[in-house]
Protein backbone atom coordinates (compact mmCIF):
# COMPACT_ATOMS: atom_id res chain seq x y z
CA UNK A 1 0.00 0.00 0.00
CA UNK A 2 2.83 2.32 -0.39
CA UNK A 3 1.91 3.76 -3.83
CA UNK A 4 5.26 6.03 -3.23
CA UNK A 5 7.57 5.44 -6.19
CA UNK A 6 6.48 7.40 -9.47
CA UNK A 7 8.72 5.70 -11.62
CA UNK A 8 8.03 6.81 -15.05
CA UNK A 9 4.84 8.85 -13.73
CA UNK A 10 5.31 12.36 -14.79
CA UNK A 11 8.86 12.45 -12.43
CA UNK A 12 12.33 12.30 -13.20
CA UNK A 13 15.12 9.85 -11.75
CA UNK A 14 16.66 11.19 -8.91
CA UNK A 15 20.20 11.17 -8.65
CA UNK A 16 20.86 6.96 -7.42
CA UNK A 17 22.00 6.84 -3.47
CA UNK A 18 23.10 3.61 -1.36
CA UNK A 19 20.86 3.36 1.43
CA UNK A 20 22.08 -0.23 2.41
CA UNK A 21 21.51 0.02 6.49
CA UNK A 22 22.50 -3.41 6.61
CA UNK A 23 21.57 -4.30 10.29
CA UNK A 24 20.04 -7.33 11.12
CA UNK A 25 16.75 -6.66 11.69
CA UNK A 26 14.86 -7.35 14.94
CA UNK A 27 14.07 -11.01 15.72
CA UNK A 28 15.88 -12.65 12.27
CA UNK A 29 16.21 -16.06 13.46
CA UNK A 30 15.52 -18.31 10.56
CA UNK A 31 12.56 -20.97 10.70
CA UNK A 32 14.29 -24.33 9.53
CA UNK A 33 11.18 -25.57 8.25
CA UNK A 34 10.81 -22.23 4.93
CA UNK A 35 13.24 -22.65 2.13
CA UNK A 36 15.43 -19.13 2.09
CA UNK A 37 14.59 -16.66 -0.90
CA UNK A 38 15.38 -13.61 -2.41
CA UNK A 39 12.59 -11.03 -2.13
CA UNK A 40 12.47 -7.93 -3.96
CA UNK A 41 9.90 -5.34 -2.36
CA UNK A 42 9.25 -2.56 -5.23
CA UNK A 43 7.84 0.80 -4.26
CA UNK A 44 8.65 0.30 -0.62
CA UNK A 45 10.06 3.13 1.57
CA UNK A 46 8.48 2.12 4.81
CA UNK A 47 10.24 -1.56 5.09
CA UNK A 48 6.74 -3.27 6.66
CA UNK A 49 6.55 -6.22 4.22
CA UNK A 50 10.63 -6.70 3.54
CA UNK A 51 10.98 -6.50 7.47
CA UNK A 52 8.12 -8.97 7.87
CA UNK A 53 10.03 -11.59 5.65
CA UNK A 54 13.82 -10.54 6.78
CA UNK A 55 12.24 -11.82 10.48
CA UNK A 56 11.79 -14.94 8.74
CA UNK A 57 15.36 -15.33 7.58
CA UNK A 58 14.57 -14.41 4.23
CA UNK A 59 17.01 -12.18 1.91
CA UNK A 60 14.68 -9.12 1.40
CA UNK A 61 15.41 -6.20 -0.24
CA UNK A 62 13.01 -2.90 -0.72
CA UNK A 63 13.66 -0.34 -3.57
CA UNK A 64 12.14 2.86 -3.69
CA UNK A 65 13.18 6.87 -5.02
CA UNK A 66 12.79 7.75 -1.51
CA UNK A 67 14.97 6.31 1.19
CA UNK A 68 13.70 3.53 3.74
CA UNK A 69 12.44 4.79 6.79
CA UNK A 70 13.34 2.00 8.69
CA UNK A 71 16.82 -0.10 9.20
CA UNK A 72 17.20 -2.47 6.67
CA UNK A 73 18.48 -3.70 3.15
CA UNK A 74 17.20 -0.70 0.70
CA UNK A 75 18.13 0.66 -2.86
CA UNK A 76 17.14 3.93 -3.26
CA UNK A 77 16.52 4.37 -6.82
CA UNK A 78 14.43 2.70 -9.98
CA UNK A 79 13.18 -0.51 -9.44
CA UNK A 80 13.33 -1.56 -13.40
CA UNK A 81 16.63 -2.89 -13.94
CA UNK A 82 16.52 -4.78 -10.56
CA UNK A 83 13.31 -7.03 -12.36
CA UNK A 84 15.60 -8.66 -15.11
CA UNK A 85 16.77 -12.10 -15.13
CA UNK A 86 20.41 -11.90 -13.45
CA UNK A 87 18.88 -10.54 -10.12
CA UNK A 88 17.20 -14.07 -9.86
CA UNK A 89 14.57 -12.80 -7.38
CA UNK A 90 12.30 -15.86 -6.11
CA UNK A 91 9.87 -13.47 -4.52
CA UNK A 92 9.08 -9.74 -5.78
CA UNK A 93 5.97 -8.10 -3.92
CA UNK A 94 4.90 -4.75 -5.85
CA UNK A 95 3.35 -1.65 -4.40
CA UNK A 96 3.03 0.88 -7.81
CA UNK A 97 1.97 4.62 -7.52
CA UNK A 98 -1.82 4.65 -6.87
CA UNK A 99 -2.18 8.47 -7.93
CA UNK A 100 -2.71 7.81 -11.39
CA UNK A 101 -4.15 4.44 -11.59
CA UNK A 102 -7.16 4.16 -8.43
CA UNK A 103 -11.09 5.14 -8.70
CA UNK A 104 -11.12 7.69 -6.62
CA UNK A 105 -8.37 9.72 -8.04
CA UNK A 106 -9.58 9.13 -11.94
CA UNK A 107 -12.40 11.73 -12.10
CA UNK A 108 -9.16 14.54 -12.36
CA UNK A 109 -8.48 12.58 -15.78
CA UNK A 110 -11.95 11.93 -16.68
CA UNK A 111 -12.56 15.75 -16.31
CA UNK A 112 -9.80 16.89 -18.46
CA UNK A 113 -8.08 18.37 -15.35
CA UNK A 114 -5.10 15.89 -15.79
CA UNK A 115 -2.71 14.67 -18.33
CA UNK A 116 -4.35 11.38 -19.07
CA UNK A 117 -0.73 10.22 -19.96
CA UNK A 118 -0.07 10.23 -16.39
CA UNK A 119 -2.05 6.72 -16.07
CA UNK A 120 -0.37 5.23 -19.34
CA UNK A 121 2.79 5.77 -17.59
CA UNK A 122 1.43 4.51 -14.56
CA UNK A 123 0.12 1.26 -16.36
CA UNK A 124 3.28 1.02 -17.92
CA UNK A 125 4.88 0.78 -14.86
CA UNK A 126 2.16 -1.80 -13.73
CA UNK A 127 3.08 -4.27 -16.83
CA UNK A 128 6.30 -3.85 -16.28
CA UNK A 129 6.20 -5.40 -12.85
CA UNK A 130 3.79 -8.05 -13.80
CA UNK A 131 6.00 -9.00 -16.47
CA UNK A 132 8.82 -9.32 -14.12
CA UNK A 133 11.01 -12.28 -14.80
CA UNK A 134 10.40 -14.17 -11.19
CA UNK A 135 8.64 -16.81 -10.30
CA UNK A 136 6.22 -15.15 -8.02
CA UNK A 137 4.40 -12.06 -7.96
CA UNK A 138 2.01 -10.29 -5.92
CA UNK A 139 0.97 -6.49 -6.96
CA UNK A 140 -0.85 -4.74 -4.42
CA UNK A 141 -3.17 -1.35 -5.66
CA UNK A 142 -6.66 0.49 -4.81
CA UNK A 143 -9.65 -0.41 -6.89
CA UNK A 144 -9.10 1.20 -10.23
CA UNK A 145 -8.32 1.29 -13.91
CA UNK A 146 -5.23 -2.16 -13.68
CA UNK A 147 -8.93 -4.13 -13.35
CA UNK A 148 -10.16 -2.83 -16.90
CA UNK A 149 -6.92 -2.15 -18.70
CA UNK A 150 -5.05 -5.30 -17.83
CA UNK A 151 -6.58 -7.91 -15.55
CA UNK A 152 -8.86 -8.32 -12.67
CA UNK A 153 -7.35 -8.89 -9.23
CA UNK A 154 -7.08 -12.36 -7.63
CA UNK A 155 -8.45 -11.18 -4.61
CA UNK A 156 -9.76 -8.55 -2.91
CA UNK A 157 -8.91 -8.12 1.23
CA UNK A 158 -9.65 -5.47 3.82
CA UNK A 159 -7.58 -4.32 6.70
CA UNK A 160 -10.06 -5.57 9.44
CA UNK A 161 -9.21 -9.13 8.12
CA UNK A 162 -5.93 -8.94 9.36
CA UNK A 163 -6.50 -7.33 13.03
CA UNK A 164 -6.84 -3.88 12.14
CA UNK A 165 -10.06 -2.21 12.87
CA UNK A 166 -9.81 -0.34 9.89
CA UNK A 167 -11.52 -0.22 6.32
CA UNK A 168 -9.66 -0.47 2.68
CA UNK A 169 -10.37 -1.99 0.00
CA UNK A 170 -6.95 -3.53 -1.50
CA UNK A 171 -6.79 -5.68 -4.49
CA UNK A 172 -3.93 -8.11 -4.79
CA UNK A 173 -2.92 -9.38 -8.07
CA UNK A 174 -0.57 -13.06 -7.95
CA UNK A 175 1.64 -14.88 -10.01
CA UNK A 176 2.04 -18.51 -8.82
CA UNK A 177 1.12 -17.42 -5.49
CA UNK A 178 -2.18 -18.35 -3.08
CA UNK A 179 -4.43 -15.66 -2.09
CA UNK A 180 -3.78 -14.78 1.61
CA UNK A 181 -5.96 -16.61 4.30
CA UNK A 182 -7.54 -14.09 6.86
CA UNK A 183 -5.75 -13.92 9.84
CA UNK A 184 -7.72 -12.04 12.44
CA UNK A 185 -11.59 -11.31 11.52
CA UNK A 186 -12.39 -8.44 13.39
CA UNK A 187 -16.11 -7.26 13.87
CA UNK A 188 -17.44 -4.21 13.03
CA UNK A 189 -18.26 -1.61 15.58
CA UNK A 190 -21.67 -1.40 16.88
CA UNK A 191 -21.16 2.24 15.33
CA UNK A 192 -21.53 1.08 12.09
CA UNK A 193 -18.02 2.32 10.54
CA UNK A 194 -14.45 1.59 11.32
CA UNK A 195 -12.31 3.19 13.18
CA UNK A 196 -10.96 5.26 9.98
CA UNK A 197 -14.42 6.13 8.46
CA UNK A 198 -16.46 9.39 9.24
CA UNK A 199 -20.32 8.97 9.56
CA UNK A 200 -20.46 8.76 5.21
CA UNK A 201 -17.81 6.26 5.05
CA UNK A 202 -15.57 8.52 4.15
CA UNK A 203 -11.65 8.02 5.28
CA UNK A 204 -11.70 10.69 8.55
CA UNK A 205 -7.99 11.52 8.19
CA UNK A 206 -7.69 15.21 7.64
CA UNK A 207 -5.88 17.13 5.10
CA UNK A 208 -2.00 17.15 5.93
CA UNK A 209 1.00 17.42 4.17
CA UNK A 210 1.76 13.44 5.42
CA UNK A 211 -1.63 12.14 4.39
CA UNK A 212 -0.62 10.51 1.35
CA UNK A 213 2.48 8.71 3.33
CA UNK A 214 -0.27 7.53 6.39
CA UNK A 215 -2.39 5.97 3.88
CA UNK A 216 -0.04 4.28 1.96
CA UNK A 217 1.80 2.29 4.31
CA UNK A 218 0.91 -1.17 4.40
CA UNK A 219 -0.48 -2.67 7.44
CA UNK A 220 1.78 -4.65 9.92
CA UNK A 221 -1.25 -7.32 10.09
CA UNK A 222 -0.82 -7.86 6.23
CA UNK A 223 2.42 -7.08 5.87
CA UNK A 224 3.06 -10.19 8.43
CA UNK A 225 0.16 -12.62 6.38
CA UNK A 226 2.52 -12.01 3.37
CA UNK A 227 5.60 -12.85 4.61
CA UNK A 228 4.08 -16.16 6.58
CA UNK A 229 1.81 -17.55 3.72
CA UNK A 230 3.63 -17.05 1.14
CA UNK A 231 6.89 -18.17 2.55
CA UNK A 232 5.25 -21.66 3.39
CA UNK A 233 3.63 -21.58 -0.27
CA UNK A 234 7.13 -21.02 -1.72
CA UNK A 235 8.83 -23.90 0.52
CA UNK A 236 6.82 -26.31 -1.39
CA UNK A 237 7.56 -25.23 -4.56
CA UNK A 238 11.06 -25.69 -6.63
CA UNK A 239 14.09 -22.84 -5.71
CA UNK A 240 14.92 -20.86 -8.28
CA UNK A 241 17.73 -21.63 -10.54
CA UNK A 242 20.43 -18.95 -10.27
CA UNK A 243 21.49 -18.46 -6.18
CA UNK A 244 23.52 -15.97 -6.87
CA UNK A 245 23.73 -13.07 -4.02
CA UNK A 246 21.89 -9.79 -4.18
CA UNK A 247 25.54 -8.03 -3.55
CA UNK A 248 26.88 -9.07 -6.73
CA UNK A 249 24.39 -6.74 -8.62
CA UNK A 250 24.53 -4.02 -6.67
CA UNK A 251 27.30 -1.94 -8.13
CA UNK A 252 25.99 -2.50 -11.68
CA UNK A 253 22.27 -1.33 -10.74
CA UNK A 254 24.17 2.01 -9.07
CA UNK A 255 25.84 2.86 -12.39
CA UNK A 256 22.89 2.31 -14.76
CA UNK A 257 20.73 4.57 -12.09
CA UNK A 258 23.56 7.24 -12.10
CA UNK A 259 23.68 7.04 -15.80
CA UNK A 260 20.31 7.48 -16.06
CA UNK A 261 20.07 10.28 -13.97
CA UNK A 262 22.88 12.16 -15.28
CA UNK A 263 21.23 12.61 -18.40
CA UNK A 264 17.88 13.70 -17.66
Amino acid sequence: MEHTQRQGVGVRPRPVRFDLRLGQATGTAKNPEVQTMKVLVACEYSGAVRDAFARLGHDAWSCDLMPSESKGNHLAGDVRPLLREQWAWDLIIAFPPCTYLCSSGMHWTVRGLRDPQLTEDALDLVRTLMDADCPRIALENPIGCISSRIRKPDQIIQPWQFGHPESKTTCLWLKNLPPLIPTNVLTKPESGRWENQTPSGQNKLGPSKDRWKIRSKTYQGIADAMAAQWSVSASSSPAIANPAPIAENLFAWAAMNTTQSASV
